[in-house]
């Protein structure tokens, strides 16, 4: 979370390269998918534009997103969840309940086309 963080905030792309296993993969893949990621994202966040939220709330649902698409042997539950705690703990007071409504909108629709691709 910490390098996507920092490439959303600095715009470096390349964050990644100065990380290894999992956190590596999942920080460049959410770099290189990010179009597809925020149009998602767009779809199911009323009223809120990917640029206009919080840049914390921004990087945990992009890194949740990210997830869902491409970690099939984790439990959606256990994503979600995740995503929330870190929303309650390093953003706003709304965060939590924001990030739970947008992962639970997209959760059923990104794991249901990549299980039929």
């Amino acid at each position: 979370m910490q390098a996507l963080y920092e490439a959303d905030i600095l715009g470096s792309p390349h964050v990644w390269a100065q990380l290894t296993g999992k956190a590596q993969r999942l920080t460049r893949g959410v770099i290189e998918d990010l179009g597809a990621i925020d149009e998602a994202l767009e779809r199911v966040s009323d009223h809120w534009a990917v640029d206009r939220m919080p840049v914390v709330d921004r990087v945990i649902l992009r890194l949740a997103v990210f997830e869902l698409a491409n970690e099939p042997d984790t439990p959606t539950a256990v994503i979600i969840s995740e995503a929330v705690r870190i929303a309650k703990v390093f953003s706003t007071e709304k965060s939590g309940k924001f990030v739970n409504g947008v992962l639970g909108a997209l959760a059923a629709q990104i794991r249901t086309s990549k299980a039929s691709e």
